[in-house]
């Protein structure tokens, strides 16, 4: 990206999946085995955020063609470009609360933009959504037919021109989610605190399907996860990219020396049983002093951008 931005030659740059899925995200289980080998692999989430940052700041046209599952690592490299350009079978999630992880790769930059506390809802649940979400929502830019990317590439490879491209191809997608649904989202997850949402949510779950539903995913998920999602998210909002970066740095700095990532793992990728033990098990029993340990500044191991 440094010797492109520099390179008149370059108008655009273009970043595409192969096969089936965009990218739906790192190598998790590598990360997995080392620390479990006991050599972390911080060195990777430092490489992995000063690109997240750089495609933030990259002055070009950058545009992310999202065909498939875009997860964790794949939304860095993508959502954080100038256009955001999904497909029909997009598919977006932030699912790291269910392995004892957390939404990184810049997620507390982009999800506290979402409107009606969206992206909160998507941090806390790890939901799914296809591309009308992700298009309503603001995280796409643009949307078009799956059948037309090869049109796009071309046109872009031969123009540069990418609003002339997208303003040929692009389509309307309308959000899957039910229009009830955004607001109960917006009046829970406003709340100002995660024991609050869980609290607003639970109110309603007897009479409420969809409540009922999102109680029951959130909690499923790491609980010691669900607080440092939260805080994040809430203090990514008045943070620049770049200060978002180095605060989500520190937290894989303390997680990956915890262990409901490799519980998490452990229960999805390694014994696949599905069954997780959190430690702590409740959301009762989790402390705050636990909770600013993630924060806690890393000194002169600060990320440097």
């Amino acid at each position: 990206l440094r010797e492109w931005e520099k390179n008149e030659a370059v108008a655009v740059v273009l970043i595409r999946g192969e096969g089936r899925a965009f990218c739906a995200g790192g190598d998790i289980l590598k990360v997995y085995e080392a620390g479990c080998a006991g050599t972390p692999l911080v060195g990777f989430f430092a490489d992995e955020y000063r690109l997240n940052a750089q495609i933030a700041r990259f002055p070009k046209p950058y545009v992310g063609l999202i065909d498939g599952i875009v997860m964790g690592g794949g939304v860095g490299v993508s959502f954080h470009g100038s256009h955001r350009v999904v497909t029909e079978n997009a598919q977006f999630a932030m699912p790291e609360v269910g392995i004892g992880f957390f939404p990184d790769v810049g997620a507390s930059h982009l999800l506290p933009a979402l409107p009606g506390h969206f992206g909160m809802y998507l941090a806390l649940t790890g939901n799914r959504i296809g591309w009308g979400d992700v298009l309503g929502c603001g995280l796409a830019t643009h949307a078009i037919k799956a059948h037309r990317q090869e049109d796009l590439v071309n046109w872009l490879a031969e123009t540069g021109d990418v609003e002339a491209a997208l303003g040929e191809l692009q389509v309307t997608a309308t959000p899957e989610t039910a229009p009830e649904a955004f607001e109960a989202i917006a009046r829970h997850f406003s709340q100002p605190s995660l024991q609050s949402i869980l609290a607003s949510i639970e109110t309603v779950a007897a009479s409420d399907p969809f409540a009922a539903k999102t109680l029951e995913t959130i909690l499923w998920r790491s609980p010691t996860s669900l607080f440092v999602a939260w805080r994040e998210i809430d203090a990514g909002g008045g943070l620049s990219i770049e200060d978002c970066m180095r605060m989500e740095f520190r937290i894989p700095n303390r997680m990956l020396a915890g262990h409901d990532f490799y519980e998490g793992i452990r229960a999805a990728l390694v014994d696949k049983d599905r069954r997780p033990r959190w430690q702590p098990a409740r959301i009762e029993d989790v402390s705050e002093a636990e909770i600013d340990a993630y924060f806690d500044p890393l000194g002169d191991q600060q990320l440097a951008l």
